[in-house]
């Protein structure tokens, strides 16, 4: 678990980049700045940590590009100690970015390695959250409702059932359509059943997929 110097020189340059890309909150670029990602990569991989690019893991999953990372975030507004739900731990890069910003994070994977991996890495690094294995399509009922909720895979279309954990005047962030490209959705609830919906441009995830998988 070796942070150096020289990690911390190539996030600092990354995070430079990814304001020159249009990331503009500085709570977002802080958190990018101190969250080691090369040690949520495979060591071996370690070279490709602080490219602006998303790199397989296990599972045929991704962590995602950091500039994807970031703009996901950004979205969201998070403020310290909102209460969100994050479908798809993957890795924990995300997780930990929203944890370093002082948000209470509730987080799903439905692969059973990721979130056993996820648990480990995040843990070592000291950062609190409870992670849960599960069907993100269900969400987490017992702890809602949400200030925010961020969806890290593509989604065919938006669940209602996560709709229904989001509190009034909270927003739902996640990349929505088919397999080969998405367009990334916030959905502000605005009332029990009233949302005022935008897209933010179009992004490739892998899917979102529904129940668990060992």
């Amino acid at each position: 678990m070796v942070d150096t110097f020289k990690h911390k020189g190539q996030r600092k340059k990354l995070v430079e980049s990814l304001s020159k890309k249009g990331i503009t909150d500085k709570n977002v670029l802080f958190a990018l700045n101190n969250v080691p990602r090369h040690l949520f990569m495979q060591s071996e991989f370690e070279e490709f940590a602080y490219k602006d690019q998303a790199f397989p893991i296990a599972c045929e999953q991704t962590i995602s590009q950091p500039y994807t990372v970031a703009f996901q975030t950004q979205l969201l507004n998070i403020s310290k100690r909102d209460k969100v739900l994050e479908i798809g731990t993957g890795s924990g890069y995300q997780t930990a970015i929203l944890l370093e910003m002082g948000a209470k994070v509730y987080s799903i994977e439905r692969q059973r390695a990721l979130y056993l991996s996820a648990q480990i890495i995040l843990n070592k690094l000291n950062y609190k959250t409870d992670l849960f294995y599960g069907d993100g399509y269900i969400g987490k009922q017992a702890f809602m409702p949400y200030d925010k909720i961020l969806i890290t895979a593509g989604a065919p279309y938006v669940p209602t059932e996560l709709l229904k954990q989001l509190k009034i005047g909270g927003m739902l962030v996640a990349p929505i359509g088919g397999n080969n490209m998405q367009s990334m959705t916030s959905v502000t609830k605005t009332g029990e059943n009233d949302y005022n919906k935008k897209e933010h441009g179009s992004f490739v995830f892998v899917p979102l997929l529904k129940g668990t998988s060992n």
